[in-house]
């Protein structure tokens, strides 16, 4: 069997580990992240639900995955496994199998990609979104936000490996590179606009809940 399909598959199977689920059961069983404050079931909403130091813990376990499953390819199929790996994990992280395809927005796991495959661009995607933390503007504009932010990264992804620029610790950068970074692009930002999508949806739902029960209240 090809050696990128095995850390396709391996990578996909790291990244639907249910790091929100292990750590609010270990916290508060009573808490579900899938059900509870936005749905999502990442840092962001645990940090809400729980506190910071287990939202922290639930960055940590979503960027580790992606790292370990990044670190497996390459050690498996050099710098192609390790790319395709890294963008199984974020696949595996926004559409668990086992959850029906609805899972988090992938911001950490795509962290731990860009940590293990092109780490040269981390600091820039960080600086990025604290600056887009802290504008009032952007806060409102999430989907533009990370498909900003994703765009770049692919576009510098595309450079490095056309121009074969220097990559710190990470793999000699290639083709796979860009591929995987628009892979797991394309996935966080169908998941931010998905939220989005339903955060509408139920905005609009409310005004009739609310009317149908006051109905029934008289």
């Amino acid at each position: 069997m090809n050696r990128s399909v095995v850390v396709a598959a391996l990578g996909y199977v790291a990244g639907t580990l249910p790091s929100a689920d292990l750590v609010a059961r270990a916290i508060d069983q009573s808490v579900d992240p899938n059900a509870q404050g936005s749905g999502n079931p990442g840092a962001a909403n645990v940090a809400q639900l729980l506190g910071r130091q287990a939202g922290a813990a639930v960055f940590g376990l979503d960027m580790g995955k992606a790292v370990v499953a990044s670190q497996f390819g390459r050690a498996l199929a050099g710098s192609t496994g390790a790319n395709v790996a890294g963008a199984a994990a974020v696949l595996g992280h926004c559409f668990p199998a086992q959850r029906g395809f609805k899972g988090g927005k992938g911001v950490a796991a795509s962290f731990g990609q860009m940590l293990a495959t092109f780490p040269a661009y981390l600091p820039i995607d960080i600086a990025l979104g604290a600056v887009a933390a802290k504008s009032d503007f952007w806060k409102q504009r999430p989907v533009g936000v990370v498909t900003a932010t994703c765009g770049l990264w692919t576009a510098l992804a595309t450079v490095a490996s056309v121009r074969r620029l220097p990559n710190l610790w990470g793999p000699v950068p290639a083709p796979a590179l860009p591929f995987a970074a628009a892979v797991s692009s394309a996935a966080i930002v169908w998941r931010f606009a998905d939220e989005a999508r339903r955060g509408v949806d139920q905005t609009a739902a409310e005004p009739a809940e609310r009317s149908e029960r006051s109905e029934r209240a008289e």
